[in-house]
């Protein structure tokens, strides 16, 4: 992905790493280590690429599409379930059973959110907002991902100046309760 990819291709190679975080969680031991590492890895990408939705893509959908405060507002819903979910997931032990049986709704929600984003929104998106536009959003998105805070916050604020304010403060945390933990890294 070059520096000039819009905040279409910047969220759909997102997509594309989660899903592959998902084939690997599925075809690791339940049970394992290995599953919980790969799920909490899961967990900060999904919460770095929320943010970086909320912040950007979510404003630009508002703005240009039609109907844009409809789908925006569904698929702030959506994260707040995601994050909902995740967030029980991680507190739960790889071999108990209510991790496996939360596994799965969250596999389900966030492949449910994608196929709507790539099939619906985002060819929306670009049939009625400006290439530079959708650029200049793509830079953002990739600045936002990386300071992003690194774990599910359920009920976080969702308007995107709150959003920044909260990353700015818990990103840096995340990242360094992360290295210290190893979290992400077993």
């Amino acid at each position: 992905m070059g520096t000039r990819s819009g905040i279409i291709e910047v969220l759909t190679a997102d997509h594309r790493r989660i899903q592959r975080l998902f084939d690997r969680i599925r075809s690791s031991a339940p049970g394992s280590d290995e599953r919980k590492t790969l799920v909490e890895q899961v967990g900060m990408s999904l919460v770095r690429h929320a943010v970086a939705e909320r912040e950007h893509l979510y404003p630009a959908v508002r703005r240009f599409v039609v109907d844009g405060d409809a789908w925006a507002d569904r698929a702030l819903a959506g994260h707040c379930r995601i994050e909902e979910l995740l967030s029980s997931l991680e507190a739960q032990q790889p071999d108990s059973a209510e991790f496996g049986h939360l596994l799965l709704p969250v596999i389900n929600r966030v492949t449910e959110h994608v196929v709507e984003e790539e099939q619906l929104l985002f060819p929306r998106l670009q049939a009625v907002c400006p290439a530079e536009v959708l650029q200049d959003l793509g830079a953002k998105a990739r600045g936002t991902e990386a300071s992003a805070p690194a774990r599910p916050r359920p009920g976080a604020p969702e308007p995107a100046l709150l959003v920044r304010a909260t990353a700015q403060f818990s990103g840096p945390c995340d990242r360094l309760r992360d290295l210290v933990t190893r979290r992400g890294r077993r």
